[in-house]
């Protein structure tokens, strides 16, 4: 997911121009880091693994193992959990902090990562590969805004006084859910983290998280600054490790009340099912394969900039990616040819460059998916127009690539690829393209462009998705909630809304001699 940034915002087909111009003001990036955390974070204490056993992580840009990390699994999770519930007992420290001391916290955070801004942005595209123009200027700017903005939130979560008939006072308490475990995935370490922790912590819980195998890097540093804030031991506890036995864990655990994850609906489902016998509450944001509908009044320069901004961002790697185009029959094929030749030109390449756009794939087992959809696509009867190959012969690159022609019943077209992989289709009728875009599993997001307000309206109160844009793509805010509709996820992260996923709500009522209005 990406919160649009006013220094990189779509500005039509001027997002070039703008990413020079944030170049002036951007720190030089720290090409090779030293990696101080790598260790299993639980209690304000950086320790091994119970099992002795460790992981690399690679930097996806040229395939080397950047180091070695600590393998949490079912034992550091244990441990992990004693922690998060002595910590969140009645009487500690945790439970008797003011609640604006807890904004006070987050707002120390923040004030870290501002800090350490450089190394975490640096940190973040070496080991997940995106460019560190929108490392620094995207993922760390959102991030921080994420946590002072749930900051804001601590004192402000309230219950209310309720007038119960009889003589009775009748009021409502929000109160934290408890220990939540917490399973972030490797697409925006940084602000994925920060979306499940600002929440969390604003409305007092403990948490044990456990941070993507593929990139675990970052969060370990913002673990050791939740320390250096000033965090009580065992509020946060963060453990990388693989998602069937460090997740699987969590997800299991008796001592866990709540579990969010952000990642593939393929693993949401085992998550929901494996939570069922605990009954722990679940809050999941899963996949998506968002249609992006271009009606023929549209601005198409501007449309075309933009279906390229909201697939191609961060490699394709966002679950609400606008993978799916849709455009009105009158303008398809002017639509087409600009968006392939806007393709042509996007820079491919060493992601701490300043000219790139578009770095590698996560993995070598992404890269083979995504080249696997490309293969489908062909075989299925889709016209590759553009890409489609591997580039280069070092790190996890691909092309970026294009299909035309592409009906409905494709893979492509009905699956999540998570690539640099744009389908582009042609429509008759507002309603046709309603019908067509529904039919779907996924219902995450949806955007549609067009000059008439009137029909605007009309398609985006009728497109089944959490989240649609009109005339824009990519744009979120703290603010705002964000989720799917149907196999897209259960629950919302982000604004007022996503409090209440950390928050029950009690209700006290008291017998008094007499009620006055």
């Amino acid at each position: 997911m990406f919160l649009r940034v006013p220094q990189l915002g779509v500005k039509h087909t001027k997002n070039l121009s703008l990413v020079k111009r944030c170049m002036s003001g951007l720190p030089d990036p720290v090409t090779n880091p030293s990696i101080d955390y790598s260790g299993i974070f639980i209690n304000n204490e950086w320790l091994k693994s119970e099992s002795g056993k460790t992981f690399p992580t690679i930097n996806p840009a040229n395939g080397q193992v950047i180091t070695e990390v600590q393998e949490g699994d079912a034992a550091d999770v244990d441990k992990a959990v004693h922690a998060a519930t002595k910590a969140f007992q009645l009487g500690s420290p945790w439970r008797k902090m003011d609640a604006s001391q807890r904004g006070n916290l987050l707002n120390k955070l923040a004030d870290l990562m501002e800090r350490d801004r450089t190394i975490l942005a640096s940190l973040e595209t070496l080991d997940n590969g995106k460019p560190y123009v929108m490392s620094y200027y995207a993922d760390l700017e959102l991030s921080i805004k994420c946590y002072r903005y749930f900051a804001g939130w601590a004192d402000k979560n309230h219950g209310k006084v309720i007038p119960l008939d009889g003589n009775y006072h009748c009021y409502t308490r929000h109160e934290p859910v408890g220990v939540c475990g917490q399973i972030i995935p490797w697409n925006f370490p940084l602000l994925m983290q920060a979306w499940k922790l600002g929440p969390a912590l604003a409305t007092g819980n403990c948490v044990v998280m456990k941070l993507a195998e593929q990139t675990p890097l970052s969060g370990l540093h913002i673990a050791q600054l939740i320390k250096e804030a000033g965090f009580p031991a065992g509020v946060v506890n963060v453990i990388p490790g693989y998602g069937p036995t460090a997740g699987g864990a969590i997800v299991r655990h008796p001592g866990i009340d709540k579990v969010a994850f952000t990642g593939s609906t393929e693993v949401g489902k085992l998550i929901q099912a494996q939570a069922a016998p605990t009954l722990k509450r679940v809050t999941l944001e899963l996949g998506g394969k968002s249609p992006n509908i271009i009606l023929k009044d549209a601005d198409i320069a501007q449309a075309v900039e933009i279906a390229h901004f909201g697939l191609f961002f961060n490699m394709g790697q966002c679950c609400c990616a606008g993978s799916r185009v849709m455009v009105e029959e009158s303008i398809y094929d002017e639509f087409v040819e600009r968006s392939v030749e806007r393709a042509k030109k996007r820079v491919v390449g060493d992601p701490f460059k300043g000219n790139t756009e578009q770095g590698p794939q996560i993995d070598e087992e992404q890269m083979g998916k995504i080249l696997g959809y490309v293969g489908s696509g062909q075989s299925e009867g889709a016209n590759l127009l553009t890409g489609g190959k591997r580039h280069g012969d070092t790190g996890y690159f691909i092309e970026p690539t294009i299909f035309s022609d592409v009906t409905d019943e494709m893979k492509i077209c009905q699956e999540e690829i998570f690539g640099p992989v744009l389908s582009i289709q042609k429509f008759s009728t507002i309603d046709e393209a309603v019908a067509r875009a529904n039919k779907n599993s996924y219902g995450l997001a949806a955007a549609v462009h067009t000059r008439d307000i009137g029909k605007a309206v009309q398609v985006s109160n009728a497109l089944r998705a959490g989240t649609v844009w009109i005339n824009c793509y990519n744009v979120l805010g703290n603010q705002a909630p964000f989720g799917g509709y149907k196999m897209s996820g259960i629950g919302r992260e982000g604004g007022e809304y996503g409090l209440e996923n950390y928050t029950e709500v009690k209700t006290v009522i008291t017998a008094i001699p007499q009620k006055n209005s």
